[in-house]
């Protein structure tokens, strides 16, 4: 997209109305059942109707994304900003918690130096902080908002290892990575001829006993499901599409799948009543490529376009592996972010100018109006519930479209194009959407997430994670003046 062509893309704030906000749909040929109108819970709103999963009636059909925090204390452990984050998810007033934060089930599996991990001196602790913490919080919206959280409130936590992406404890990348590929090995400095970050069956299969061993401690914690995290280009994701591996683990689908497998059998054998969730990624791009497209060669297998594998896989988790609730989502935060996390700004990373300073560059201009990125997700994640009325579905992009975000998420529940509506960023700044609109009351423009991507621009370059731009208690740190001052043109 040229800068001419950026020109004819509005941005969300400036459409007045839900009318010519359809109306700006149709013009990208795109197609969304949206609500005229912001209905309540007493209205009976689609977002307000209980759904199952497991044993479990869920009281609304909002859920929070788990993400992945840059602030937690060097032990693994939480720190108060992760635990008020977790408070902000719990006064939200959405039925479900899922994974609420991307905990790493090694210490050498991090994305990030301030990722929380497992640490058998203080995992079970860490853990039943969290949940105490999130369900205390609810506890205070149910007080509040007497009515309005009927129901089953769920809690997970997702499991992770970062494979190619993991860092060290100084923020240098130390991959693992499950094969070779020429597109991404060299987004983290691996040699082609380097096998020593290949993992070896046995490693893998110990790794398969430390998510085993860490449900069973969020389990003990009083977490209801994790999810077994199979997106965004981490090692689990990476290991779905290792064509080229040779063993166990790599080759046909099912030893693809054997990883998920031999981890979701030993969740059910360890811990009786957990439920499992996954959060998997649908469909990818290449690294500099616009827009999703068919690559030959090694796998990943980027396709916009859903296969016979992609429905399989899908398949083999809900009716083999039985897991009760699946998470869908696409792309990767380091090489697709636009596919990933539809916005005009993504994140960016400081660079050295030839004057000697530091400045974050000029955001890139998107390869497409981040609506049809969102529509991209939506489409995909209808095809599957299609396939699979039975499995609980949530969905995910919805965060870009902003104050019409609950009209949307009303059209497409009350559709069945999938059973519940996930937000991510959009819960920094406001998470209270959900809860004002349950009771009917006017969304607030003014902390409404319009993804400038300072919670990701603010990390990667070595600050704390938060909304800078609208949460009052970020905007007051001192991180937040060294971002502007990064951002400053010069």
């Amino acid at each position: 997209m040229t800068e001419s062509d950026k020109k004819k893309y509005r941005r969300i704030g400036a459409l007045k109305d839900t009318g010519e906000f359809l109306d700006y749909l149709k013009t990208l040929g795109l197609e969304l059942p949206v609500d005229e109108n912001i209905l309540s819970a007493a209205e009976n709103s689609p977002m307000a109707r209980p759904w199952k999963i497991g044993g479990k009636t869920l009281g609304n059909r909002w859920t929070i994304h788990p993400m992945e925090g840059w602030d937690g204390n060097s032990d693994g452990s939480p720190s108060e900003l992760v635990l008020n984050r977790w408070r902000k998810f719990g006064l939200s007033g959405a039925a479900m918690i899922f994974g609420g934060e991307a905990l790493a089930v090694t210490e050498d599996g991090r994305a990030n130096p301030r990722q929380l991990f497992f640490n058998p001196e203080n995992a079970e602790d860490s853990c039943r902080l969290l949940a105490e913490t999130v369900r205390n919080a609810h506890g205070e919206f149910r007080k509040r908002n007497l009515g309005l959280a009927d129901g089953d409130f769920l809690v997970g936590l997702q499991l992770t290892h970062s494979g190619r992406f993991s860092q060290n404890a100084h923020g240098g990348y130390a991959p693992r990575i499950a094969f070779h590929h020429p597109g991404l090995d060299a987004r983290v400095g691996i040699s082609p001829t380097d096998d020593s970050c290949v993992m070896t069956d046995d490693e893998i299969q110990r790794l398969i006993e430390k998510y085993i061993l860490t449900a069973k401690t969020a389990h003990r914690a009083g977490f209801d499901f994790v999810d077994v995290k199979h997106c965004h280009g981490y090692f689990a994701h990476e290991l779905l599409h290792a064509v080229t591996r040779p063993g166990k683990f790599g080759g046909n689908l099912e030893n693809r799948m054997r990883f998920a497998r031999e981890i979701c059998a030993g969740i059910r054998a360890e811990c009786p009543g957990m439920m499992i969730g996954v959060r998997l990624s649908l469909f990818d791009t290449l690294p500099g490529e616009k827009k999703p497209a068919t690559a030959p060669g090694a796998a990943p297998r980027f396709s916009e376009i859903l296969t016979l594998e992609d429905y399989e896989i899908v398949r083999v988790f809900a009716e083999e592996m039985k897991i009760e609730v699946l998470n869908l989502t696409a792309g990767s935060p380091y090489y697709s972010v636009y596919l990933q996390r539809p916005s005009f700004t993504p994140a960016r990373e400081a660079v050295l100018g030839a004057d000697g300073v530091m400045r974050i560059p000029e955001a890139v201009t998107p390869p497409e109006d981040p609506l049809i990125g969102c529509c991209r997700q939506i489409y995909a994640t209808r095809e599957i519930k299609r396939r699979f009325p039975e499995l609980p579905i949530i969905g995910t992009a919805y965060t870009y479209f902003q104050e019409f975000l609950p009209q949307v998420a009303q059209g497409v529940v009350r559709s069945g194009w999938v059973d519940s509506v996930g937000i991510g960023r959009m819960v920094l700044p406001y998470g209270e959407i959900i809860a004002d609109t349950l009771a009917g009351l006017a969304v607030d423009r003014r902390r409404i997430c319009r993804t400038f991507s300072d919670c990701t621009t603010g990390p990667r370059n070595g600050m704390v994670s938060g909304c800078y731009p609208l949460d009052e208690d970020y905007r007051k740190m001192e991180e937040a003046g060294q971002l502007k001052i990064l951002k400053t043109p010069k």
